[in-house]
């Protein structure tokens, strides 16, 4: 089935890193696979997870103001703690910790009640489970050779138990098969996928799983020969992965809470990173951590405010783009309308004198600043043949220059079309 046109018209939604790993503020999972913590200490963690202060509602409201279109919510991360009341096996936060209650029901019925799409994050792997530690990957990459001797993910002595293998797929299917029936997802978000081969993680059985349930669930790439769209991280690629694609992004440095990380990308950055995401075709998926009250750092939720106030005045170069200019163009990123025939132009400094844009076959009708909707006077310099010349635009006065990025919209006597060669020889 295609995938779903709602993903790639929303732009912008929110990561939710939320777990046990919030008590005592350190990484997810990864804490204990590293051994920056015991895992019994790590562990321990049960016993303070309260999520004494969880309203998803809130969240909802934050995240709709962000001018996000939908949220991803780790259910169950790398540690294996699922964070509804799963039939399969008892480590959950509803019988294991003093939260005692399924997270993610309201959490869906919340975003629901405000319109944005249900994501859920899973882990393929979980390194927790008595069965996990049972088979080993044939050839996995340089970068993760880890995983031929973790004990976390390789069998003891390297003797392999297909059986017990067996018994694991059963268990993360079963879980997924929970996750679909019961909250019904508008997006599945997998990980994990590296620790084994793709053959072994038995993914057809699972995507049709999956779609048995609904079949317009949109699932990320690591759902291996059945993902729907990339999922880079932690940078804006330089060359856009073909296809639909997602920038996942903390807010600070990391993907769950830790206190003693402080570092939080400012308002301006984000914006940045939001519109060099959107102007090459991308989402942006945008992290945060709550603690493990279930409450939002205020640092973290001010920058959401903040992106959104952006966005909400700037929605038309926003909402109902696709991918702008090729680079060289234009100084900066840019989106164009659906129907091609108005181009928008972000500037992240304040436009000095003029803005040029090359390469335009198209004539400009009206050039006028998004937000304001002050006219702008332009003009074309040069030009020979087919060669296209340098299209002018005055720079805007100072009271129409946003704080973080202005935006010019082009209206244009026709769809785009640019000229991409090399000139007169």
């Amino acid at each position: 089935m295609p995938m779903q046109s709602w993903f790639s018209e929303a732009k912008l939604g929110i990561f939710v890193h939320y777990g046990i790993y919030a008590v005592d503020g350190v990484p997810e999972s990864w804490a204990f696979y590293t051994g920056q913590v015991s895992h019994a200490q790590y562990m321990k963690q049960l016993d303070g997870f309260t999520a004494s202060q969880y309203e998803p509602r809130d969240w909802a409201a934050l995240f709709a103001r962000a001018g996000a279109r939908y949220a991803v919510l780790t259910t169950r991360h790398h540690d294996g703690v699922a964070l509804w009341d799963t039939e399969c096996g008892d480590l959950d936060v509803v019988r294991r910790t003093p939260a005692g209650r399924d997270l993610v029901g309201p959490y869906a019925a919340a975003l629901r009640e405000q319109g944005l799409k249900v994501g859920m994050y899973y882990s393929h792997s979980d390194w927790n489970h008595p069965d996990y530690a049972s088979v080993l990957h044939p050839s996995p990459s340089p970068d993760h050779e880890d995983v031929l001797t973790s004990p976390w993910v390789a069998p003891s002595a390297g003797v392999e138990d297909p059986g017990a293998w067996s018994r694991y797929l059963a268990y993360r299917d079963g879980q997924v098969g929970e996750l679909v029936d019961r909250y019904r997802p508008d997006l599945l978000w997998f990980d994990g996928e590296w620790e084994r081969a793709e053959e072994q993680w038995g993914t057809d059985a699972l995507a049709a799983r999956i779609f048995r349930g609904d079949p317009r669930t949109v699932c990320n790439a690591r759902l291996t020969g059945h993902g729907d769209y990339a999922t880079p991280e932690q940078g804006v690629p330089l060359r856009a992965p073909d296809g639909p694609w997602e920038l996942c992004l903390t807010v600070n440095d990391s993907w769950g809470f830790q206190p003693g990380d402080t570092n939080h990308k400012s308002v301006r950055q984000l914006v940045r990173y939001f519109a060099e995401t959107i102007g090459t075709g991308g989402n942006l998926l945008l992290g945060v951590g709550p603690r493990e009250d279930g409450t939002i750092p205020d640092e973290q939720a001010a920058r959401l405010e903040g992106l959104g106030t952006w966005i909400a005045a700037h929605r038309d170069a926003v909402y109902g783009t696709v991918a702008g200019l090729p680079a060289g163009h234009h100084y900066g990123p840019s989106t164009l309308s659906a129907d091609r025939r108005t181009l928008y132009l972000v500037c992240f400094d304040p436009p000095r004198e003029h803005v040029g844009v090359r390469g335009l076959r198209s004539r400009v009708r009206r050039v006028s600043v998004v937000g304001t909707g002050t006219p702008l006077a332009h003009r074309v310099v040069g030009g020979l043949h087919d060669v296209p010349g340098v299209t002018w635009i005055d720079a805007p006065a100072a009271r129409d220059v946003d704080e973080y990025a202005t935006v010019l919209a082009l209206e244009l006597d026709g769809e785009l079309e640019v000229y991409r060669g090399t000139g007169r020889i």
